[in-house]
């Protein structure tokens, strides 16, 4: 089994990355990339998506005014929520609205991919079934869309961090040091390195060296997307 996933994104660098990121996992499609939520519900009233990988902040509306819009449409597809919000009544209103997932921006790879995992997996199990038997099964269901929420950072790692190092290194358009980076996020030259080799070895930026005069080159990150 396939899944077509629909990416609702109005950024364009994150926008080609949720796409490429989609297009990594195995079982999952994509079924097409938009900036709005009018274009979102125009590819969703022509069926054949499964699941809508959505921002929450789009140029002609908010997500979740999309997710409300499906629904009165009887448009019964799921909902991965793909934002930086993080106020709590917009997370509670998402699921209230049945909201499978919730992701905050910037992400990697790895996190993405675990929840279309467990989403996928939810899939399977429940495709041809029209009851469950027991309790077990039930909570069996609720357990699968879970279990992609665990963190896929380093022990010891903030994901509040790792969010605010991604968005420096992804804003900064040039290379920066870890030095640069820990003025920008207010930690130790130390904190930000092992945050900015973590990006490196992760793929989502470039190592390479500085030659600034005399003395030891220094080592700057480049946003690469991935």
């Amino acid at each position: 089994m396939t899944l077509a996933v629909l990416v609702v994104e109005d950024e364009p660098i994150a926008a080609d990355a949720h796409t490429a990121y989609v297009g990594r996992v195995t079982g999952f499609t994509v079924a097409g990339t938009v900036p709005s939520g009018r274009e979102a519900l125009r590819v969703l009233a022509g069926g054949g998506v499964d699941l809508v990988l959505l921002d929450m902040f789009l140029p002609d509306g908010h997500g979740l005014d999309v997710v409300r819009s499906m629904r009165a449409q009887g448009i019964p597809t799921d909902v991965i929520a793909v934002t930086s919000a993080r106020d709590l009544d917009v997370v509670r209103a998402a699921v209230s609205l049945g909201v499978v997932q919730y992701l905050l921006k910037p992400f990697v790879f790895a996190s993405l991919r675990d929840r279309l995992e467990a989403y996928g997996d939810y899939r399977r199990r429940t495709g041809d079934q029209v009851a469950l038997a027991t309790q077990g099964e039930v909570d069996q269901v609720f357990a699968e869309l879970r279990a992609g929420a665990a963190s896929s950072l380093p022990k010891g790692f903030s994901e509040d961090l790792w969010g605010r190092v991604l968005e420096s290194v992804r804003g900064a358009g040039a290379g920066v040091s870890a030095g640069e980076v820990a003025l920008m996020v207010g930690v130790s030259r130390v904190t930000a390195r092992r945050y900015l080799e973590h990006l490196a070895d992760s793929s989502m930026a470039l190592r390479r060296s500085r030659h600034a005069g005399a003395g030891r080159p220094e080592v700057e990150y480049r946003w690469t997307g991935r």
